[in-house]
């Protein structure tokens, strides 16, 4: 069984604090197999850690976690950017056109972007995965939900630890049954639902920390953009 981390922010994201090279020091030292970074629409940093990943004894998997019209959705396996702003069947599509994996993220999580509020549970059920452990909880309500939907309709299921910091990176990983120590190895083993899940709750000062960085960033970046 591979622990793969599928769901970390870099500072790439708007929300993010850390340089790739940090992430993947904290994933490997604490152990894990494979990391994606899944910056918010934008794909560069995942293909360098993707790139570097090796020199850490760790599998890189391109991603990104994109903004659709119906809200977050992660895409692994990617070449190439997908656009945010289309809508959630058009997301997918994006990312079945790169021969990519589609999961979804924290679905039950309105206030995070999660795609529930938009889109019929037969849709959500379009997903070829779905994200039924997100370290960043409040109640753990939402990821409850998840996983009992996930269960019903027999689709894989994932953790992430949605990690904005790198010393977030692994509080919530996903136990991949696969073939070999590859990326193709690894997404073929989700789709088939060779996974299990475990975590635990991200700290509610770090969950403070991460959300009060990404509004300051927010900020600053909005001031630069007036003289640009």
């Amino acid at each position: 069984m591979l622990s793969v981390e599928l769901h970390a922010h870099s500072a790439l994201s708007y929300d993010g604090r850390d340089s790739v090279e940090l992430i993947l020091e904290q994933a490997e030292a604490v152990g894990l197999d494979a990391i994606a970074v899944t910056d918010h629409d934008e794909i560069d940093a995942s293909l360098a850690a993707a790139e570097r990943a090796s020199e850490y004894g760790l599998v890189g998997i391109p991603a990104m976690e994109i903004s659709s019209k119906a809200g977050h959705i992660l895409g692994f396996g990617l070449e190439e950017a997908v656009p945010p702003g289309l809508s959630y069947e058009s997301t997918l599509e994006a990312i079945w056109d790169q021969d990519g994996l589609a999961v979804i993220p924290h679905p039950f999580q309105e206030s995070r972007h999660g795609v529930m509020a938009r889109i019929s549970r037969d849709q959500l059920a379009e997903g070829d995965a779905v994200e039924v452990y997100n370290s960043r909880l409040l109640t753990g309500r939402a990821n409850r939900q998840a996983e009992r939907f996930a269960k019903s309709h027999d689709l894989p299921m994932t953790a992430g630890s949605d990690a904005h910091i790198s010393e977030m990176v692994g509080q919530a990983v996903t136990r991949v049954e696969a073939d070999d120590r590859s990326v193709d190895a690894i997404l073929e083993a989700i789709r088939e639902g060779r996974t299990t899940v475990e975590g635990k709750r991200t700290p509610w000062h770090i969950s403070f920390r991460q959300a009060a960085g990404g509004v300051t960033r927010r900020v600053r970046n909005g001031v630069l953009g007036l003289f640009q």
